[in-house]
């Protein structure tokens, strides 16, 4: 494979930076990395195409199969996984002490196929006794008031669904408008009197999901423009390879305590709680370790509506990935 420049989009994190610094490098690739917030990363890459290489939502990944195109290909690197239990907010005067009480309410939601929404709906259903389809589903802009999707959005049928274009979701839950909120980022109104968490403390729902499932929910997954991919065989190995590497290096920095590598106080004793709980491996890579979870959220997705294929996992990757 002969060198060839690869621009790369990806969020700034610690499983990121060693790719963009260097400390790592791709075989066969000059890499030339982009970081970008996540929304805005998302919204260039599924309008503009900017990027030969991107850290993409999981979710619009697995609908992107089902176009005859199929214009991505990824690789079983998972850059952002996150537990969501504490990415639910509600109204304080409405009642909600747990899921089920959501059954019937208006739920806010920025953007329908978010894989934090698709992983929510699917762990209450399935944990919680609330159906996906009991809510009404509110589309808005979460901190200003929508203009349009940033990018397509498709609003399956069996679900309830309105659309408030006057007031951000965040106004709309601090007021009562909507009864409660789905986002990967909190709300500019929370803390308040009138917004909070529904698990103001989810660590132990979070960790009892865990101990049930054995997943870590991941949000977006690593790919590649498909022509790209297939014009140079060898690179989707290679890209996986690097961002492994680099997720080993970030794990070691936290170990290190020698000089804290982020803020937190406590950093190497989180790292060493996380492991105990979690296991030493709680944030997998490649095909395998990943393919029982894999095989959940596309069982999510085709409940929701959002894909109508039975995709297998081994449909999501190819080539020698699939020996990862």
């Amino acid at each position: 494979m002969t060198e060839l420049v690869l621009k790369i989009g990806v969020s700034d994190s610690d499983r990121t930076r060693p790719i963009a610094n260097g400390e790592v490098a791709i075989e066969g690739v000059k890499a030339d990395v982009t970081f970008m917030g996540v929304q805005a990363l998302f919204n260039q890459q599924l309008t503009k195409h900017s990027f030969d290489c991107c850290e993409f939502p999981l979710a619009t990944y697995l609908r992107t199969l089902e176009r005859p195109d199929r214009p991505y290909l990824a690789v079983p690197i998972f850059p952002s996984r996150h537990f969501r239990y504490s990415s639910v907010f509600i109204n304080t005067t409405k009642g909600i002490e747990k899921p089920a009480d959501l059954a019937g309410k208006r739920i806010g939601i920025s953007v329908f196929d978010m894989a934090a929404a698709v992983w929510l709906r699917g762990i209450f259903e399935d944990h919680h006794d609330l159906p996906r389809t009991a809510p009404i589903y509110v589309a808005g802009g979460l901190e200003v008031p929508r203009t349009g999707d940033e990018h397509p959005q498709f609003y399956p049928d069996r679900f309830k669904h309105e659309e408030r274009l006057d007031k951000s979701l965040a106004q709309l839950l601090a007021e009562g408008e909507i009864d409660a909120l789905y986002t990967a980022r909190a709300p500019s109104t929370w803390p308040s009197p009138t917004v909070a968490r529904l698990y103001e403390d989810p660590m132990p729902a979070e960790l009892a999901y865990f101990d049930k499932t054995g997943i870590f929910p991941p949000m977006h997954v690593l790919a590649i423009k498909r022509p790209l991919a297939e014009a140079n065989p060898g690179l989707a190995r290679a890209v996986f390879e690097a961002f492994a590497k680099a997720q080993e290096i970030a794990r070691a920095k936290l170990y290190d305590a020698v000089a804290l590598s982020t803020m937190l106080p406590w950093q190497l004793e989180s790292l060493l709680f996380a492991e105990k709980r979690l296991g030493k491996d709680y944030w997998p890579v490649g095909f395998a370790k990943n393919k029982a979870m894999l095989e959940i959220i596309i069982r999510y997705m085709q409940e929701d509506g959002l894909v109508t294929t039975a995709f297998k996992p081994e449909d999501l990757f190819e080539g020698d990935i699939l020996e990862t």
